[in-house]
């Protein structure tokens, strides 16, 4: 079972790698832009999200501008782990200084080989680079051999080819120069809402030695289970679904009030901008609204309103 129906566990600092060896699948928040930063990274390690990673960041940027660092990362050092950064690179050097910058606050950066966006793989990032296996080799190579840190985990996102063996071969290639584990979106950079390709995540799965995790219309913890079931993955990496349930990992079929009640304690705590913590309430409170209701919800606009109207029909 990936779920667990009992109370929420704490999240506990654990190397990310101790994660897949533990034997149990491992849950995690897929890197979403806009969405998965601190203040909604720490609401779902409440319910039992094991592992996530911060929005997709530019490299270059990140490493030339100070400015950009403050506005990409942000964490904290109680209870934000373990957490993986994700970027989005080209050169290896670039991804290496990146990593040093970020290594001493966080458990592992990603490498983004997956975003589909026209403006990123012509930047020469994202998807691009599941047709480039030789430099993505170079990347995790360097980044392996210039972070001192031994536990420090380097690994990538990707799609998949039309030709599978030319993913295999993409994987195994990373393998070979030290990646941790590699998440496959089982879908081609062409495909967006055409079934996920289950059967080549588990092909890719059996091919490698090290660990695979599944990501891909993953809505709901049944689904959650089934693709575990269906592709032997070492863990699931959900979006969407968590999204619109935050509680999800921790066995709740919709968002329970009381997860309501810990977005708004936290996302104050941390003084999330009003459109992001409008947006996350619109997400949970999407399966447990009347149309009418949500007509008078989503245009409300501003955080006093939607306390209001969170109090005087919800008690939250």
């Amino acid at each position: 079972m990936i779920g667990d129906v009992t109370e929420p566990k704490e999240c506990r600092r654990k190397e990310p790698m101790d994660l897949f060896r533990s034997g149990q699948v491992v849950k995690i928040c897929a890197p979403m832009v806009r969405y998965s930063k601190l203040a909604f990274r720490t609401l779902v390690r409440k319910y039992s999200c094991d592992l996530c990673y911060t929005p997709m960041i530019v490299a270059a940027d990140f490493v030339r501008s100070a400015k950009a660092r403050d506005s990409e990362f942000t964490t904290n050092k109680v209870g934000d782990h373990p957490l993986i950064v994700q970027f989005a690179a080209k050169e290896a050097q670039v991804l290496c200084d990146a990593a040093r910058i970020v290594c001493p606050f966080a458990d592992g950066i990603d490498l983004n080989c997956g975003c589909p966006q026209r403006w990123a793989t012509a930047e020469g990032y994202g998807a691009c680079l599941i047709n480039k296996p030789e430099l993505v080799k170079d990347m995790v190579r360097h980044v392996r051999n210039q972070i001192n840190n031994p536990k420090f985990s380097v690994s990538i996102k990707i799609r998949i080819h039309e030709d599978l063996k030319r993913t295999v071969d993409l994987c195994q290639k990373a393998e070979a120069a030290g990646v941790s584990w590699i998440t496959v979106h089982g879908r081609s950079i062409e495909e967006r809402h055409q079934p996920v390709h289950y059967d080549a995540i588990k092909t890719i799965k059996q091919s490698m030695c090290i660990p695979i995790v599944a990501n891909g219309d993953i809505k709901t913890l049944k689904d959650a289970e089934n693709v575990h079931q269906l592709t032997e993955a070492d863990g699931i990496m959900v979006a969407r679904g968590l999204l619109a349930n935050p509680a999800m990992f921790a066995g709740y079929e919709e968002t329970p009030f009381k997860c309501i009640q810990d977005w708004v304690d936290i996302a104050l705590e941390h003084g999330t901008p009003f459109t992001c913590f409008h947006h996350h309430l619109m997400y949970m409170m999407e399966r447990i609204t009347s149309k009418q209701e949500k007509k008078v919800f989503n245009v409300l606009s501003s955080t006093s309103a939607v306390l209001d109207y969170l109090n005087d029909h919800y008690g939250v």
